[in-house]
């Protein structure tokens, strides 16, 4: 697979996109070159004093969450990249904010979307569900920036979520290595 049209245009990677929901359909952000992506999760066990015994004992408590941490590039090779990238931008910037409520209903706000992310199989065989805990982004000033909307040409956000399962979805060992989620 090639990662650029004769043009220099970034080729979309298939099965590589976050969706956020919202306004309308919501937004998915196909990617076109792969994010850095860390993805941890940990369990927790306590300790367990036995009279007699050197060590404690260690009893398992509960496993903390799956985190992942993705950073996404951003590039412009042609003038219409400027307009999309700012658009990804205010999505991703979007997630981390209550959603409008019903008005008719007295409900301020609803918490912020449930996402989606897939990229190939790293993160498990398909889709995985998340919440947005934290965005930063930094406009460089290395790098040659649009002059209507100051964007760069290359820009970098780095973002940390949490994955979210639904109760009947709840992945064991065995769901884990058989497909990743």
């Amino acid at each position: 697979m090639k990662a650029t049209l004769k043009t220099g245009r970034l080729v979309p990677i298939d099965n590589c996109w976050v969706y956020i929901p919202g306004a309308g359909n919501g937004r998915t952000i196909t990617l076109n070159n792969l994010p850095d992506i860390s993805d941890q999760k940990s369990a927790s066990y306590a300790d367990e004093a036995v009279i007699g015994r050197a060590t404690p004992m260690k009893t398992y408590s509960h496993s903390e969450n799956r985190a992942l941490s993705i950073t996404f590039h951003f590039f412009v090779t042609e003038k219409d990249d400027v307009k999309i990238n700012l658009e990804n931008l205010r999505w991703l910037e979007s997630a981390v904010y209550p959603r409008d409520g019903y008005g008719g209903d007295g409900v301020p706000f609803i918490p912020p979307p449930v996402c989606k992310i897939q990229c190939g199989s790293l993160l498990g065989d398909g889709p995985i569900c998340a919440v947005l805990k934290n965005y930063s982004v930094k406009f460089p000033t290395n790098v040659v920036w649009d002059d209507t909307t100051f964007i760069p040409y290359k820009l970098d956000i780095t973002t940390s979520w949490d994955v979210v399962y639904r109760s009947q979805m709840l992945p064991g060992q065995s769901k884990i290595i058989k497909s990743g989620n």
